[in-house]
C-alpha cells in the first residue's frame, strides 16, 4: 500500500483513537496490561463524576487503552470468547518475549475460539475480567 493509505480519510480525520471498558479490578487489570503485557501508564485521573480510571498506551501514540472504574457497580460479565484486542508485533520472536513475561507474571495462554489465531501463531492470553488479547506475530496490512 502506498502512502496515501497511511493517513485517516478526509472524511474521517481523527487524531487519536481511544478503546474504553468498565472494570472492578482495576488495579489487576492495571497491573496485567503493564506489568504483564508491557504498555505504559499515561495518565490516571480520580473522583470524575464517580469515575476512577487509567489510560494506558505507548508515549506519542495516537491509541489508548482506558479502564475505568464506578463507584456505584460492576460493569457486568466480560463477553465471548471472540471479542479480543488484537495487537500485531513483526516477529514471532516478539511474540515469545511478550508471552514468556506474561507466563512469568502468573498468565497462561488460553486456546482461540477462532482457530485461524492458533494456525497462524498467535497465542491468546486473559485479562483479569476474562477479555482476551493475542499476540499475533505478522502485521497483515
Amino acid at each position: 500500500m502506498g502512502a496515501e493509505n497511511d493517513a485517516w480519510p478526509d472524511s474521517l480525520p481523527v487524531a487519536q483513537v481511544r478503546i474504553a471498558r468498565q472494570t472492578d479490578q482495576l488495579d489487576e487489570v492495571v497491573r496485567f496490561y503493564v506489568e504483564g503485557l508491557g504498555l505504559r501508564e499515561l495518565l490516571r485521573f480520580g473522583k470524575h463524576e464517580g469515575y476512577d480510571g487509567v489510560l494506558l498506551g505507548l508515549p506519542g501514540t495516537g491509541y489508548h487503552l482506558e479502564f475505568i472504574t464506578h463507584e456505584d457497580g460492576s460493569p457486568g460479565a466480560a463477553p465471548t470468547a471472540e471479542n479480543l484486542l488484537v495487537l500485531y508485533f513483526t516477529s514471532a520472536t516478539q511474540v515469545a518475549e511478550v508471552a514468556e513475561r506474561l507466563t512469568a507474571f502468573g498468565v497462561d495462554p488460553v486456546e482461540a475460539a477462532n482457530p485461524y489465531w492458533t494456525r497462524n501463531g498467535a497465542l491468546t492470553f486473559p485479562d483479569p475480567d476474562g477479555w482476551r488479547v493475542v499476540l499475533m506475530p505478522r502485521t497483515i496490512f
